[in-house]
């Protein structure tokens, strides 16, 4: 097949994001002259920055959302593209697909559009299937043996603006969560930071702004330990290159696990209301799972809740370190 312009469609969190480049990596190795577009939320264009490969990073605001969806895809209908790789199951993005006008198009059942998509793929959970094999069976037809690891291309500039806090051994955690069950509570933090603490090693605490205050509560619970709240202060590529190099890194089931994933970072992740065989466990090479086993109402859902459904959240409180 000849593709010379292609568009991939990830309109979901900073997460899927991530484990959505497997696409256009694959796609760059066997294509390599093609011109490689993507959609994202607006807010996570950055994830992208100064990408080595890809053409064009166009950012989906879902604020108006009609109105921007229009102008979206007249914008994406004028690059008369060869094929449109949905990667996301929301209606939104299969309009932008059929608005684009491509060739041909492919994505998974589950979107309420599918049906527009040329080709349509099943959205399932296998055993031992992550993310990422459900998204690389949309290109299993073009590219053999495709390489599974997610990957980020921070910048000179990134690594330089971080360079300032690898001067000693460090670890990064990152506490917080869009979702109330999928964050660990903070006792179990402010446990795990007691039990790093060391005065030769260095304790960030990773964050986007809105996190800032929470981070801080939490730092100034322990003031005999140094942690420094890094909340707001680096972007998602600096944290991700941060990540890299720490000793450990410790996450919930949410953005900053899938950033180790793309730096092949050591990592432990708390899985509390969601589990790792919905797909979205850790890729790294060095990685551990810290959840709370053999609980009837776990998992209560495959995405988080704003509170626990039991009134227990025993999914995070019994959680143990060891």
């Amino acid at each position: 097949m000849s593709l010379k312009r292609i568009l991939i469609i990830q309109t979901a969190f900073l997460g899927d994001v991530v484990l959505a480049s497997p696409i256009w990596e694959n796609l760059h190795r066997q294509f390599p002259d093609a011109q490689l577009d993507v959609v994202v939320k607006k807010g996570n264009e950055s994830l992208l920055a100064k990408h080595p490969f890809l053409h064009q990073v166009y950012t989906f605001d879902k604020r108006q959302k009609i109105k921007n969806l229009w102008n979206l895809g007249r914008q994406l209908r004028q690059q008369r593209y060869d094929l449109v790789i949905n990667l996301q199951r929301f209606a939104s993005s299969g309009l932008l697909t059929f608005l684009a006008r491509a060739k041909e198009s492919r994505g998974f059942q589950k979107n309420p559009l599918s049906f527009l998509f040329r080709k349509q793929y099943k959205h399932e959970m296998k055993p031992n299937w992550h993310e990422v094999d459900r998204n690389l069976q949309l290109i299993a037809d073009l590219v053999a043996s495709p390489t599974r690891r997610p990957q980020l291309y921070p910048n000179q500039e990134d690594l330089a603006k971080i360079l300032p806090y690898q001067e000693a051994p460090y670890y990064c955690l990152a506490p917080t969560s869009v979702w109330f069950t999928k964050q660990a509570p903070q006792r179990i933090w402010l446990d795990l930071i007691a039990q790093l603490a060391n005065p030769n090693v260095n304790i960030y605490l990773l964050g986007a702004p809105a996190d800032h205050a929470y981070l801080e509560a939490m730092r100034q619970a322990i003031p005999e330990v140094k942690v420094e709240n890094l909340a707001g202060q680096l972007t998602l590529l600096q944290s991700a290159a941060l990540m890299a190099k720490a000793q450990r890194n410790f996450v919930n089931d949410s953005g900053p696990l899938h950033l180790a994933s793309a730096t092949n970072a050591p990592v432990s992740a708390f899985f509390c209301s969601t589990v790792p065989e919905f797909g979205f466990g850790p890729l790294s090479d060095d990685s551990k799972i810290i959840e709370v086993s053999n609980l009837a109402c776990r998992p209560c859902g495959l995405h988080g809740h704003k509170s626990c459904p039991k009134g227990h959240f025993q999914c995070g409180e019994a959680l143990q370190l060891h």
